[in-house]
């Protein structure tokens, strides 16, 4: 076999075990990422948990990197330590030379156990988890099955007489087989795959153990590397947990390294073989990093700050046309009057915002632009962020001093804080992933269905509006004209539906498509409509209009 041939076949494997490794992390993200990201929140302020959910992790998501990245994010937004996150990515460094221990093994019986069952569970539920399931399951069997395929494309090596000319190179220039471990390991961005690799062809005997322990602390280099650039523009706050993994692990492995070729330790003592010998140096490595660092964190964490800050350049000042003040005045809030005034300033901000996603998403049912919707799910934050911020000051306002009016309009400004909130999470989570599956799928309305969804949307947004103004006017008429729209918003979906059921049994091709869709954006918009217009019902029981939830007779 011509050795083009056998770098093709070799290129190949490698190039299933890192889709495959990637298939793994995206199946757990996508079935489980949310309940990881809870557990994260709630656990990390412990440091012995927060290296140990680090390590749970990396074996999850198959990628410290991943973790490296999430962890990161975490400690931007301030919902966990920088020393805590730092702590989390120890962990997860041996989390991934576990995996790497765990697929060391003989498991190829599991290859089409595992590939089996997982295309089965796919294929037969539509149901997110469990589809996400079978797929993590797929993944783990291609990553056996890709390892197998390293071995055999590299069975070739063994009689090239080439391949102990290489060796020989590597062997007397450790720092050169250091610095290559470490560069391959940033290309594949996977110091699993990279570890797998060098282990894989050490089996073969290939790869001697003293070289094969250069290469791994090369791709614990390399691995190190990966986050800090992948986060080299993100905000100071989210780059100092990849720094500080730089720092432990990057000038750990050179340290490493140098004790290593300096006092020549005997490769046995880590295993009876090369392959157990180069993972056993790869987990005690990660061990050695995590115990050394643990007394330095703190040290650690300062001089990542400050290394983030020499790469910082200074924020230029913000154009005041972009400049947003904040209504919630902390002195005024002894001073009911002025307090509810305040936050009725920063209601009707949200207000805007709200109107503003109401628009957008109808657009992005028409055609879906994948930077509308990012800055409309931007936008779904701003609103939890200013309605959050309100309904904190609102609780440091001094009831016992406020009149009966006065209390009235408090608890009314609070619950339009809610109501905005809940409106800006079905636009964002339920509607946006309406016009999300309507482009992944290229489906189409009938002409009627989307005359009929935009007389609709058309009748929200007019009724949002007019509950906006009534929070500010508190004008009982329109209070009144708003609630009687809501019941007849009721007879146009009732009239839509069945319109839309009509097409259905004509077999209207269109129609079935987008069946769900249409019938699920109607619900939502009544949603909608009914919790701005609850947002009147205050206005309305002041003057006695309301009997519960219905009109009075007139």
């Amino acid at each position: 076999m011509s050795g083009s041939v056998v770098l093709l076949n070799l290129a190949g494997a490698v190039a299933l075990l890192l889709y495959a490794t990637r298939m793994v992390r995206t199946g757990v993200e996508r079935a489980y990422g949310d309940v990881l990201r809870q557990k994260l929140r709630s656990t990390m302020q412990n440091p012995l948990m927060a290296i140990i959910l680090g390590t749970a992790l990396a074996v999850a998501l198959q990628s410290s990197t991943a973790v490296t990245l999430l962890v990161g994010s975490f400690a931007g937004a301030g919902i966990v330590s920088g020393m805590a996150g730092q702590l989390a990515v120890r962990g997860a460094e041996i989390g991934s030379a576990l995996v790497v221990k765990v697929l060391s093994f003989d498991l190829s019986l599991l290859v089409p156990i595992l590939i089996a069952a997982g295309t089965g569970i796919f294929m037969t539920t539509e149901r997110r988890a469990w589809r996400q399931f079978g797929r993590i399951l797929v993944g783990i069997g291609l990553m056996l099955l890709s390892l197998e395929l390293i071995g055999q494309a590299s069975e070739p090596l063994r009689d090239s007489s080439l391949m102990p000319v290489i060796i020989n190179y590597f062997s007397g220039d450790p720092v050169t087989a250091y610095l290559l471990a470490a560069l391959v390991t940033w290309l594949f961005h996977s110091s699993i795959a990279g570890v797998l690799l060098i282990v894989q062809l050490a089996g073969r005997g290939l790869i001697p153990s003293e070289l094969g322990i250069v290469l791994v602390l090369g791709v614990n280099l390399g691995s190190s590397i990966i986050a800090p650039l992948l986060t080299r523009n993100a905000p100071p706050e989210v780059r100092v947990v990849p720094i500080g993994n730089l720092l432990m692990r990057g000038l750990g492995s050179l340290v490493m390294l140098t004790a290593f070729l300096t006092f020549k330790p005997s490769p046995a003592l880590l295993g009876s073989t090369v392959p157990d010998q180069i993972i056993n140096a790869h987990i005690l490595f990660n061990v050695v990093v995590l115990l050394a660092g643990l007394p330095f964190s703190r040290l650690v964490y300062r001089a990542s700050q400050a290394l983030v800050a020499l790469n910082t350049p200074p924020k230029p000042a913000e154009p005041l046309e972009m400049v947003e003040l904040s209504a919630l005045n902390e002195a005024d809030l002894g001073t009911p009057s002025q307090a509810l005034a305040n936050a009725t300033r920063e209601v009707v901000r949200v207000c805007e915002i709200v109107e503003i996603m109401l628009t957008t998403i109808f657009e992005l049912y028409e055609h879906a632009d994948q930077a509308k919707m990012k800055a409309l799910a931007a936008l779904d934050d701003r609103v939890d962020a200013k309605t959050a911020a309100i309904k904190l000051y609102l609780a440091k306002a001094t009831i016992q001093q406020m009149t009966e009016d006065e209390a009235l309009r408090y608890q009314e400004l609070l619950g339009a804080c809610v109501k905005l909130e809940q409106v800006g999470d079905i636009i964002v989570r339920n509607m946006l992933v309406h016009v999300q599956k309507k482009a992944q799928r290229k489906l189409e309305f009938t002409p009627e269905g989307w005359s009929e969804l935009a007389a609709f949307h058309a009748t929200v947004l007019a009724n949002a509006r007019l509950a906006f103004n009534v929070l500010i006017s508190r004008d009982p008429d329109s209070a009144r004209q708003l609630v009687i729209e809501k019941d007849r918003l009721r007879d146009f979906e009732k009239a839509t539906s069945t319109s839309h059921f009509e097409r259905l049994r004509e077999g209207a091709a269109k129609s079935m498509e987008t069946s769900t869709i249409h019938l699920d954006t109607i619900r939502d918009l009544k949603q909608i409509n009914s919790l701005l217009t609850s947002m009147v019902y205050p206005v309305l029981e002041g003057q006695g209009l309301l009997h519960k939830s219905r009109l009075k007779a007139s």
